[in-house]
């Protein structure tokens, strides 16, 4: 069966294991399903997720113009700690901007390969975990907005680290720990603004991914050097999809091409 759609990152389902779901514009595939069969995957052109139009891929699944131009992409997205709709200070587009930085965001850690701290919307737990391949996270504080999140996250990465190392994560070269022990450690290090809203209580979240088998080693797919591949889907972890003889597709990078999924 052939599907044709713009590539976007999958959406996912917590249960055990992950539910994993790729919009193909026609038909939404449920990837767990495709588990132990080949996939053909061809690129075909490039759709903007923003302006629509059939313009290369800049980041993101933009094109250019639009990954400089839509609130979508601003600075604040990656450094929360630049978020200024607190301020009333617009950076692309106020309103946007109030609406996703003015709403609960949660300060977590998550181990993928080694603990790590980050950021997300309340909203987007345990989505965020699940889309970086954390077996297991807990949350640290939550705090009204983003800005708050953001320079709490910036005084912990000086004490654990801040970065995926994605090539453990899908080799399942994992270790477990003690969050709450982890979280403990870093308690004395939250800004003065935001020791308020530490999470004391709440226990670690543990999710369980899909996949039959991991690679030892492994290799990317890269669309523009590779345009089709072909090859039998052992599991999905993160974004990515894991291939029999050790490929990797991490879907998010290529979100914005149009491709064929043979089936």
């Amino acid at each position: 069966m052939k599907y044709t759609g713009v590539l976007k990152k999958m959406t996912t389902e917590n249960a055990s294991p992950v539910q994993y779901y790729l919009d193909m514009e026609q038909d939404i595939l449920n990837m767990n399903q495709l588990l132990d069969k080949d996939i053909s995957i061809s690129f075909k052109t490039w759709q903007c997720l923003s302006c629509g139009e059939e313009k290369k891929i800049f980041r993101q699944g933009f094109c250019y113009d639009c990954f400089y131009k839509m609130p979508q992409a601003g600075d604040w997205i990656m450094k929360p700690e630049l978020s200024k709709a607190h301020l009333g200070i617009e950076d692309r587009d106020l309103d946007y901007e109030k609406q996703v930085q003015l709403q609960p965001h949660i300060v977590y850690l998550a181990n993928s390969s080694n603990v790590k701290v980050g950021v997300t919307r309340k909203s987007q737990v345990p989505t965020r975990w699940i889309d970086q391949g954390a077996h297991e996270a807990i949350e640290i504080v939550e705090v009204p907005n983003r800005y708050l999140a953001g320079i709490t996250e910036i005084a912990l990465k000086e004490y654990v680290s801040d970065k995926t190392n994605w090539r453990k994560m899908l080799t399942n070269d994992i270790l477990d720990l003690d969050l709450k022990e982890e979280r403990e450690k870093l308690v004395k290090y939250i800004p003065e603004e935001a020791r308020q809203y530490f999470l004391e209580n709440n226990n670690e979240t543990e999710i369980d991914f899909p996949v039959i088998q991991y690679p030892s080693k492994i290799r990317s797919l890269n669309l523009d050097k590779t345009p089709s591949y072909k090859g039998k889907l052992k599991g999905i972890k993160g974004q990515y999809l894991i291939f029999e003889e050790g490929t990797v597709f991490n879907i998010r990078n290529w979100e914005g091409y149009v491709v064929d999924l043979d089936v």
